[in-house]
């Protein structure tokens, strides 16, 4: 079949060629952007009197038509042809005749290209946006859930001060909540409209580059012909929100996973998101989180791709930036598989706040508050600090814990020690206690869990 573009050639290529040189599997997914971004451009060519009203009309009920036909099943895409823009005019001429070749007046495939991709990622990016406010929807019913439920709070994986699993969860939600505003900050990037830019230098037609952008609902056009053909910043940015967006994830995963451990315990994951083994049936693997920790590094390798492809590239448009579709579209899925199954598994996660607490007390994580009532009864904190060490150490020797000692024992150590000392070092009070802002107690993670509600209806 010979090309669009036969004239300068006889537009035949080599079949090898031809499929190299294609890009329909993947950019087929772009049709309703490629076909609503042309019935703009038969509008604006009809109100500027560049076509006629009439065939303007003509031109935009025949690519109604064409759309409406792809989402009934009605018209299969032909994967034989070069693109899908191609495609949709290949179709459009076949039924409307000749006036169909008029569509592309005052436009090139490179601008075009440049609308479908800005349109296709604008509405990911909205998509996204929803599915991320869905999972800090889970993540602070859960953290409601458990505002008091004390755990070990850790630095390098060692147990080290008491927090509440709420607070933990909170510390997320912060995360999860800058990824919305990165993503909404990013629409404002995406959201230029770079049709009627043509080739790389505008047109000589009497254009109206706004009203095609007001109807198509972009914010501002590329105010550089060369750039909007040739600027793909905004897929870079996405594939970069996406990739700190996958990185929040995978850092959850990694805890979900340990967490459900038998060697911490302290939540299981339903049946519904975790898998067996083929030969030991006592298994209950976290495949869900795992994958999504795996499918981080797939994301991060679009993001380089992206940045790779673009590094050495002289303006304007060339070939090499046909490589931008595949990455942003895998990053765009990727995430989307990941947010569809996370927030499900998180509302459905059972905690298991027994096994936090025993776990906090055995790790003697109020050794510090220990210390500090001995500071308080007047003592050095060198001094004190050096009691409640060698505290610790025999309460590890005989299989104590600081809440099991006798007061009498306490007083072997110091005589400082009195009745009250029990219900300053209780983990409850030591979380209670920190009540700065943003800290761990109930009541900060309570203000936390209001501000994220806050801000997610917002947005």
């Amino acid at each position: 079949m010979a090309k669009m573009w036969a004239g300068r050639t006889d537009g035949v290529t080599d079949k090898l060629a031809d499929d190299f040189n294609s890009s329909i599997k993947f950019d087929s997914k772009m049709y309703k952007q490629d076909i609503t971004g042309s019935i703009a451009h038969a509008s604006m060519l009809g109100a500027k009197n560049i076509i006629t009203e009439k065939e303007a009309d003509a031109l935009i009920a025949g690519l109604q038509d064409i759309l409406n036909d792809i989402e009934s099943g009605a018209l299969e895409i032909d994967y034989t042809c070069e693109d899908i823009h191609m495609f949709v005019e290949q179709v459009l001429t076949a039924r409307i005749g000749d006036l169909g070749k008029k569509l592309h007046t005052a436009r090139s495939r490179n601008d075009q290209v440049a609308l479908d991709t800005r349109m296709y990622l604008r509405d990911r990016t909205v998509s996204i946006i929803g599915k991320i406010k869905d999972l800090l929807y889970a993540i602070t019913l859960k953290a409601e859930e458990h505002k008091t439920s004390i755990m070990p709070g850790y630095t390098h994986l060692q147990r080290a001060q008491p927090i509440t699993f709420g607070h933990h969860l909170m510390a997320y939600a912060m995360m999860f909540l800058r990824d919305v505003d990165r993503f909404n900050d990013l629409i404002k990037r995406i959201n230029v409209c770079p049709i009627g830019s043509c080739a790389l230098a505008g047109t000589t037609y009497d254009t109206d580059r706004r009203y095609e952008a007001q109807k198509l609902g972009f914010d501002e056009i590329a105010l550089n012909s060369i750039d909007g053909v040739s600027d793909r910043d905004f897929c870079v940015e996405f594939a970069s929100a996406c990739s700190m967006l996958m990185m929040h994830l995978s850092r959850l995963s990694e805890e979900i996973i340990l967490w459900s451990s038998w060697e911490f315990k302290f939540v299981e994951l339903s049946d519904a998101y975790t898998t067996g083994s083929s030969i030991m049936p006592q298994k209950k693997n976290s495949d869900m989180a795992e994958l999504v920790r795996g499918k981080t590094g797939r994301v991060y390798g679009d993001l380089i791709g992206l940045l790779t492809m673009l590094k050495g590239l002289p303006l304007a448009y060339n070939k090499d930036m046909q490589e931008d579709k595949e990455a942003v579209f895998d990053a765009a899925d990727t995430v989307d598989m990941c947010l569809d199954v996370y927030a499900p598994m998180v509302a459905t996660m059972k905690v298991l706040p027994e096994n936090m607490l025993v776990a906090a007390q055995k790790g003697f994580i109020n050794a510090t508050d220990l210390a500090d009532y001995l500071v308080k009864k007047g003592l050095p904190f060198r001094s004190a600090y050096k009691i409640s060490g060698q505290i610790v150490g025999d309460c590890i020797k005989s299989g104590k814990v600081l809440e099991t000692l006798t007061l009498e024992e306490y007083k072997s150590y110091s005589d400082l020690f009195d009745s009250d000392l029990f219900k300053e070092i209780s983990l409850e009070t030591c979380v209670l206690k920190r009540i700065s802002e943003g800290g761990t107690s109930p009541d900060s993670v309570a203000k936390q869990i209001e501000y994220v509600k806050g801000k997610i209806q917002d947005v």
